[in-house]
């Protein structure tokens, strides 16, 4: 079974969404579950050295107070998950180009712990993720060579792999995320709890037997 990730890396969210999908994954007693992440950008117009991120989602939204609860809410929701939040070290709003890249360079079997760590940098730690140091260091702890990496980074090795995930977001109408597609028959749009992973699996698997 292939299910597919569209997500952005400063999405919240997407992070607790992760988390519910590989909840499902671990109680699930079918055929094999194979990742793959597709890029989305929530806000593609971010210079690439960032903006402030209180100031930029308080334009956004319509004022701090209504980012404060937005991001409570994320939090909240973030610890009856099981995966923490620290809003208050989060300074930066970064373009999340370069994080995406960083994803399609690691090797399959290392993707969900590179995006794991990109998501604890941003959310728990506060680092800039749009900062190629920044890149650089997560894939040094996820065992990737530093030099290689930024190099590709600068090169911007994996823009036709990026653009045919925004691309193919756009074909499916995808206007938000996570968006989640099991096994290709499947589509499930928000941070869904481990249940409605399970009954989608079971789900597409019918499909797929029908067939």
């Amino acid at each position: 079974m292939i299910i597919e990730i569209f997500q952005d890396t400063i999405c919240p969210w997407c992070r607790i969404g992760k988390k519910h999908l590989f909840d499902a994954i671990r109680q699930w007693d079918g055929e094999p579950v194979t990742i793959r992440y597709r890029a989305y950008q929530l806000n593609p117009d971010t210079p690439k050295e960032g903006l402030p991120f209180w100031d930029t989602m308080a334009a956004m939204k319509g004022g701090r107070d209504v980012v404060e609860r937005m991001v409570q809410h994320a939090a909240n929701a973030g610890e009856a998950a099981g995966v923490p939040f620290r809003f208050d070290r989060v300074k930066m709003w970064p373009n999340t180009y370069a994080s995406h890249t960083l994803i399609k360079l690691a090797p399959p079997e290392k993707a969900t712990d590179l995006v794991d760590a990109i998501f604890q940098a941003y959310f728990e730690e506060g680092k800039d993720i749009g900062s190629l140091d920044v890149l650089a260091a997560i894939a040094v702890s996820q065992g990737m060579d530093a030099d290689w990496v930024r190099s590709q980074l600068v090169s911007d090795a994996k823009r036709e792999e990026i653009a045919e995930d925004l691309a193919y977001a756009r074909e499916l109408n995808i206007t938000g995320v996570p968006f989640f597609i099991i096994d290709g028959k499947l589509a499930l749009s928000g941070a869904h709890p481990a249940d409605n992973f399970l009954q989608a699996f079971r789900q597409a698997t019918d499909m797929s037997t029908l067939q």
